[in-house]
């Protein structure tokens, strides 16, 4: 089993940066790729960035490209979303998955354990 917890979200003003974090316990995900999702209320899960699973490949959604940059600590069970130049149409929870493969994908059927989420509200 696999354990994904979320932490870093909060309140900032549009412009702004966080950094988002997921630890991962349990089963280790050093060898698979990891992902951040975002999904508001009623809406799909979004993708947003992709790491394949030794940080040498990401993937990101157009929305966020040149914004965002996604990393991992694998000696830490750790990945990483620095969010710069916020929006407020980032605004909504943000969630850490574990991919079911090595590699970088948009497709949240390719993630198999999923963090509890964290809000980001970005002020205009």
């Amino acid at each position: 089993q696999v354990q994904l917890v979320e932490s870093g979200g909060g309140l900032v003003q549009a412009g702004g940066s966080l950094r988002l974090s997921c630890v991962g316990s349990g089963r280790t995900f050093g060898g698979q790729g990891m992902a951040w999702f975002r999904q508001a209320p009623g809406q799909e899960r979004e993708f947003v960035a992709a790491i394949n699973w030794s940080g040498s490949s990401t993937y990101y959604a157009d929305s966020v490209k040149g914004r965002f940059t996604i990393s991992r600590d694998n000696a830490k069970n750790m990945v990483y979303l620095q969010m710069d130049s916020l929006k407020p149409e980032d605004t909504t929870v943000y969630y850490c998955a574990r991919g079911r493969y090595s590699g970088t994908s948009g497709d949240r059927r390719h993630y198999d354990y999923w963090g509890q989420g964290t809000q980001v509200t970005v002020s205009s």
